[in-house]
């Protein structure tokens, strides 16, 4: 008779005593798990309600050509983007290369010389650091534009630090900018609570500031979205959460209609905005993927709950702990050593349908200040949201999980990672 257990054992290499102890965490988390799927349920039928009421037709569906002119689908993409994250109107794009690309044009048209910049959540992803002007001398960065930037750190114990916002809104102060996501950071993600008590704090200083989000791989973790507790503007990527591993490339922008206008500006000209911009043939995949955006995410944060526990219950130093409300969809394990974090990015790459038999190898890619080794075998190349995990090389050598089309995928990745740790030790390879 065929089991699960010779299955994992055959051709996964999980040994019995991982696959027993799986078992135990499973049966431990049956209440988280029905917690995360009551968020999912309430995303799912918030999806669902906005496609109707934005009366979606299988001709939206359809390609244009040429300039874009009376995209009826794209009008459609963005009519839906907007009523699902309860913003005013949206830019929604295949064009749009990244969430930084996202997040880029947003800071970009919203800031000129002389206004500043402030980030309430420390210094927003390495990505963001040649455009912002932190480091490098890029012509065009915001510092050489004549905007200055200011952060607030967060407290010790990975708390937003609101009292010091009061001292640092100036009158130059132009934007607040909030990262929802840990980044490459040891804390627990932004909540859509926390972000609250941000943004009424900004608007009783100056109810002019724009209020704007990174919500990056934080799409549908809870029942609340930034704009619904005040944001202005939030960015994202198509990749991760809300394009549900179904949408190829993209990006996507939501927020108040005069900002989403000047965005629009800087997406294309003046002069041109929103009007133009082929989809190429992309509505229906991006649409597919939001639809089932909920219950993807979900079976992501269960396959995350799932490692944190299980590196946890051997000792390791995690974040989000097991049970932590949780308000992105990344998992932190400190694993304290070089090799661990290789073995660890090796066993997820080799849990991979695409590309399992690559070696993932750090390297330095452009925009990051360390070596990153990064491990993902997708079907969309960089997608976050499929099963991935990735680290830079220094110490204390975090390693950062996520995704997972399915919990079971999820699972097998945390669970080869562990296994691929603990034959180090056989290997006599020092740790």
């Amino acid at each position: 008779m065929y089991n699960v257990r010779d299955l994992l054992a055959q051709s996964f290499g999980i040994e019995e005593g991982l696959f027993n102890k799986m078992k135990e965490i499973e049966e431990s988390l049956v209440e988280d798990f029905k917690r995360l799927e009551s968020i999912k349920e309430y995303n799912q039928y918030k999806v669902l309600n906005a496609m109707q009421e934005c009366n979606l037709s299988d001709k939206h569906f359809n390609w244009t050509t040429g300039y874009g002119y009376d995209d009826i689908g794209r009008e459609k993409v963005e009519e839906i983007y907007a009523k699902v994250f309860k913003g005013e109107d949206s830019i929604v794009r295949p064009i749009i290369v990244n969430g930084t690309h996202a997040l880029s044009l947003c800071l970009s048209s919203i800031l000129g010389s002389g206004d500043e910049m402030l980030s309430v959540t420390s210094k927003p992803y390495d990505t963001l650091d040649e455009l912002v002007g932190i480091r490098g001398n890029y012509r065009h960065s915001l510092k050489n534009l004549g905007v200055t930037y200011n952060q607030i750190e967060f407290l010790d114990n990975g708390e937003v630090d609101l009292d010091k916002i009061k001292s640092s809104v100036t009158e130059r102060t132009k934007l607040v900018y909030m990262q929802r996501s840990t980044g490459y950071s040891f804390r627990k993600a932004v909540d859509i609570d926390t972000i609250e008590r941000i943004v009424k704090k900004v608007k009783s200083i100056n109810p002019n500031v724009v209020c704007m989000v990174d919500n990056c791989y934080g799409e549908f973790l809870e029942e609340r979205e930034p704009l619904e507790v005040g944001v202005d503007v939030i960015a994202g990527s198509l990749i991760k959460n809300p394009g549900g591993g179904l949408a190829l490339t993209g990006g996507y922008i939501v927020g108040k209609r005069d900002l989403i206008e000047e965005i629009s500006y800087r997406l294309t000209t003046p002069g041109i905005g929103k009007e133009c911009g082929l989809t190429f043939g992309q509505t229906r995949s991006m649409l597919h993927g939001l639809f089932i955006a909920p219950n993807v995410v979900c079976e992501a944060i269960k396959g995350a709950v799932f490692c944190s526990r299980l590196f946890e219950s051997e000792g390791y130093d995690v974040k989000p702990k097991p049970t932590d409300k949780r308000s992105d969809i990344i998992q932190s394990i400190k694993l304290g050593s070089e090799e661990k974090v290789l073995a660890f990015c090796r066993g997820i790459q080799a849990s991979a349908p695409v590309d399992s038999y690559v070696t993932p190898e750090p390297w330095d890619m452009p925009g990051y200040e360390n070596p990153v080794i990064m491990a993902a075998g997708a079907f969309v190349q960089g997608s976050s949201i499929e099963l991935s995990a990735d680290a830079p090389i220094r110490p204390p050598y975090i390693v950062y999980f996520q995704g997972g089309l399915t919990y079971e995928h999820s699972k097998l990745g945390a669970l080869r990672a562990f296994q691929s740790i603990l034959n180090l030790s056989k290997q006599n390879i020092k740790i």
